[in-house]
């Protein structure tokens, strides 16, 4: 999966889905940016977050599997390589879902901040758009619903303390072109997705909660 998502860097560092949004804004601010703030970026992918929160002030450690994400460590969400307590705060925003084991990256992101965790994830919308996702990109591993991620929160000795829902319309072409989704297998998705595809977008959800430690 590694080499996979190095070849998809520069695609995810230009992606507007990505590099913007309220979404995103909000994942910033829940984080509590500042001067001097200690903040790690998990699954840094396009390091969107990471930029955010050092412009913010932050002083930030982005994490990710594939070298090509140009991380400030290479190293998977499951194990990450830091004593406990290192950050104020960890962050990971629309990653989860490829997570091997998201129980285990949650609890150590607990592990490693001594305050707070910000994730953001899409959330379960039904079997054929997992099927459709999984089409698109072999390295989906699963959504997981609402009440889901409260349970993964509550293992990991977080608290939830706040959560917001979005609403993502995401265009459709450029989103099965980012990870360069053979075309019958696009066509598949397609016709999963018909229902849920409106003017070129499909209508996606996600979540963002905010966690802090017991």
């Amino acid at each position: 999966m590694t080499d996979v998502w190095s070849e998809r860097a520069e695609a995810f560092r230009t992606s507007a889905t990505h590099r913007e949004g309220p979404d995103l804004d909000l994942v910033v601010e829940w984080c509590e940016p500042g001067e001097g703030v200690q903040a790690l970026d998990v699954a840094t992918g396009g390091g969107h977050v990471a930029r955010r929160l050092r412009e913010a002030g932050c002083e930030v450690v982005s994490v990710d599997p594939a070298p090509g994400m140009r991380p400030t460590v290479v190293a998977p969400a499951e194990h990450l390589p830091f004593a406990d307590r290192s950050f104020d705060v960890v962050a990971c925003r629309i990653a989860a879902h490829h997570f091997d084991d998201v129980r285990a990256a949650l609890a150590e992101m607990a592990r490693v901040s001594r305050e707070r965790v910000v994730v953001q994830d899409n959330v379960f919308l039904g079997e054929r758009v997992e099927e459709a996702e999984k089409l698109r990109d072999p390295t989906h591993v699963r959504c997981y619903s609402e009440d889901e991620w409260r349970e993964v929160f509550a293992e990991a000795g977080l608290v939830v303390e706040a959560e917001r829902r979005f609403e993502r319309a995401v265009e459709v072409e450029p989103w099965l072109a980012r990870v360069e989704t053979p075309a019958q297998d696009a066509a598949r998705v397609r016709e999963l997705l018909a229902d849920r595809i409106t003017d070129g977008r499909v209508a996606l959800r996600s979540i963002v909660l905010k966690g802090r430690k017991r």
